[in-house]
């Protein structure tokens, strides 16, 4: 049976439900010292869950991935942020604190994606390939690993600001943190290079050249310069304030970020002067 879009935006918008009370949770986790993380998480859980289901019906009724439209970009984007970010957590209690961050930010991202048009547009023949897997799911990944550093990276700006009971309450585990942000910035920058080689793969095949400089491509090389630049000057520069390193993490997620959602909502799909 195959899944009506009635109830596709049902599924959509309980996660986006469940997505406010995981931000509420988390500060009013704040304002009263107690526990926020496990709710959170049991929260990101169900939403995983929903919009998994909610793709994957939305797959089913169009026969073609969630790779096109702003409101497919929204949709996968939302449910793969949500997932890496509480796989990484349940992995590395140190960036659980991030929660604060990204709860807001899922949000903002969810109450965008129910305003947007759900209609389905076909799949041009130049995006059925293997390579397009390949440059999706590493940007995916990328993007996962760059918001759970740069909520990590927010979350120690704030406590170096705060005093006393409010900053352990925000990062208990401080050094754990700090290391975890530049680790996950790590992985995030191999996995931007992974989606730049395998999207210039693609794009041979699929338009006989490596390199076009549309907007996504543009921006997106921008980005990884961004995160090329600021891995170098923290390993160059050892005698670096910490506070310009987060600086540095959060203007580069900034880049991804715009990148991500904003050029597509200008151009309305991504690589749109390729198609």
């Amino acid at each position: 049976m195959v899944m009506s879009l009635a109830l596709e935006r049902q599924l959509v918008l309980i996660a986006v439900a469940m997505l406010m009370i995981a931000t509420i949770v988390q500060f009013a986790g704040l304002v009263s010292g107690r526990a926020a993380y496990r709710p959170t998480a049991a929260l990101y859980a169900g939403v995983v869950l929903l919009l998994g289901a909610a793709i994957a019906g939305r797959w089913m009724r169009e026969n073609q991935g969630p790779f096109l439209t702003l409101y497919d970009i929204l949709l996968s984007g939302v449910f793969s942020l949500t997932l890496m970010y509480l796989l990484i957590s349940v992995t590395l209690p140190a960036v659980r604190g991030g929660s604060l961050v990204t709860s807001p930010l899922l949000l903002i991202l969810g109450v965008w994606l129910t305003g947007v048009s759900e209609l389905a547009v076909p799949l041009p023949g130049a995006f059925r390939t293997p390579w397009l897997w390949a440059h999706v799911l590493s940007g995916k990944l990328f993007l996962g690993f760059c918001l759970a550093a740069a909520a990590t990276a927010s979350v120690m700006l704030i406590r170096g600001a705060a005093l006393g009971e409010w900053s352990s309450r925000l990062t208990p585990f401080p050094e754990q943190s700090e290391k975890m942000i530049w680790v996950l910035f790590f992985a995030a920058f191999i996995c931007h290079s992974v989606m730049l080689v395998a999207g210039a793969v693609w794009a041979h095949s699929a338009w006989g050249h490596y390199w076009s400089w549309d907007p996504l491509e543009t921006w997106t090389l921008v980005t990884w310069l961004m995160l090329g630049g600021t891995l170098h000057a923290r390993a160059t520069f050892r005698n670096m304030p910490q506070g310009l390193g987060h600086v540095l993490a959060l203007a580069t997620f900034a880049v991804a970020f715009l990148t991500f959602f904003g050029v597509p909502f200008f151009s309305i799909a991504p690589h749109k002067g390729l198609m």
